[in-house]
């Protein structure tokens, strides 16, 4: 994968409702880093960082880097709870991670060389099944997409995960 994003967080000294909705007045979205063997640490991500991040997209299949206070953490968002009437953040929930540690991730598939396809020329549809494949990745190898070359397939040929490089 290329350059893992680094956010900047701080630690939040309380835990609870309170101290969640001192953390959204102060522009915060408050937030947890646990597993990894370590005590969860509360934290609090600016929440103009956390709403640009969510909007550029692949927000939670991509491995971060957690800078909470100076200290590193590499991890990956798990869930964000939004707001059900303004859909914006209001929690999120960060597992720490090793670059050996194996997780379940959707990925995105991207179809190249349409032009070079006979089948799709002829008036042949396309008709993807699945946009994205669940792949259980080491967190150091985690693909941005999986590609799928469509040169040559005629009308009625298939794809599986099988004749795709990974």
């Amino acid at each position: 994968m290329a350059d893992t994003p680094v956010i900047e967080a701080v630690a939040r000294a309380g835990t609870g409702k309170g101290a969640a909705r001192q953390a959204r007045r102060e522009g915060y979205v408050p937030g947890v880093i646990y597993g990894g063997g370590k005590d969860p640490i509360s934290v609090g991500v600016k929440h103009n960082v956390l709403l640009k991040a969510l909007k550029d997209g692949r927000f939670m299949s991509t491995l971060i880097d957690l800078n909470v206070d100076g200290e590193k953490h590499h991890v990956i968002c798990r869930a964000v709870q939004k707001d059900v009437v303004k859909d914006l953040p209001i929690h999120a929930d960060f597992l720490r991670l090793s670059d050996r540690s194996r997780i379940n991730l959707y990925i995105p598939v991207e179809f190249i060389n349409e032009d070079s396809a006979p089948g799709l020329k002829k008036g042949g549809v396309l008709t993807v099944v699945r946009p994205e494949v669940e792949l259980k990745v080491t967190a150091g190898d985690i693909p941005e997409k999986l590609v799928v070359d469509l040169t040559g397939l005629e009308i009625g040929d298939t794809i599986n995960i099988s004749n795709i490089d990974l």
